[in-house]
């Protein structure tokens, strides 16, 4: 209890010493950094690599996603009106960062194996299973590094918790020493323990936040990309049927239909 009445002694008494000026404000801060020990210094370097690191991934992770969404509706929207294998195979080339596209070419890659580029497909199965081994590696691929966000949203608090911890040892060190409870035998270990505690939640707290909105989008995107597989399989499951009909129908089961005009 006397710890923390000294603490809080230590904050009021900043406060009212401290001019409006933020350069008076800024010198107080390097003093309280200066006056840390090598403990709390190995802490804060700790977690101000564990920030960088984590503000690299959201960065790189937002900007993968900001263009897998555009480049996805984009796909999509050329896969429905596109007529012949080859054009989609063509579009899906030019759309790298969609997960939807990635399915395609593997998809198409085996259906070609299978038929040489047109026709019904000779194993629908097999298909199925390149669309399903192809949707679980573009989500795989979209949650990569994200583990790392998790990680350091959950241990970052506590590195900032063992800065408290040694930082209040060694205001029970100064109080030792010195023999009575005063603000210059504890201060220096409570500006620890308040300044590692406030970088830990600052580290934790965009990191945490982060990761949920990436796991969010990456649902959103593993939903998509199996609805897509659906529909690519419902089109060639039915290019038997329409590959017979005069009229030149809409879809991928004209694009794929046996005609070598229309083939890919």
């Amino acid at each position: 209890m006397t710890i923390l009445t000294a603490g809080f002694l230590v904050i009021f008494q900043t406060d009212s010493t401290a001019a409006p000026s933020g350069a008076q404000g800024a010198s107080t801060l390097l003093e309280m950094l200066n006056n840390i020990g090598p403990v709390a210094i190995g802490v804060l370097l700790v977690l101000l690599f564990s920030s960088l690191y984590s503000w690299t991934i959201i960065l790189s992770k937002t900007s993968a996603f900001s263009k897998a969404t555009k480049e996805s509706r984009r796909f999509i929207r050329g896969f429905r009106k596109a007529t012949r294998l080859q054009e989609i195979a063509t579009l899906a080339a030019d759309c790298k960062a969609s997960p939807l596209a990635q399915v395609y070419e593997d998809v198409y890659e085996t259906y070609r194996r299978q038929t040489g580029g047109s026709g019904p497909p000779r194993n629908l199965t097999a298909i199925e299973r390149s669309a399903q081994t192809a949707a679980s590696e573009a989500v795989t691929a979209l949650e990569r590094r994200l583990s790392w966000l998790a990680t350091i949203a959950s241990v970052s608090p506590f590195v900032g918790l063992f800065g408290t911890v040694m930082g209040i040892i060694d205001s029970f060190r100064g109080l030792g020493s010195a023999g009575a409870a005063t603000l210059r035998a504890v201060a220096p270990g409570i500006s620890e323990a308040l300044i590692t505690t406030a970088a830990g939640l600052f580290v934790a707290v965009p990191a945490v936040v982060a990761y949920n909105q990436f796991s969010a989008r990456i649902r959103v995107f593993a939903s998509a990309v199996d609805d897509f597989c659906r529909e690519l399989l419902n089109s060639l499951e039915d290019i038997p049927v329409r590959a017979p009909q005069t009229q030149r129908p809409a879809g991928l089961a004209s694009a794929a239909g046996p005609e070598p005009t229309r083939g890919a």
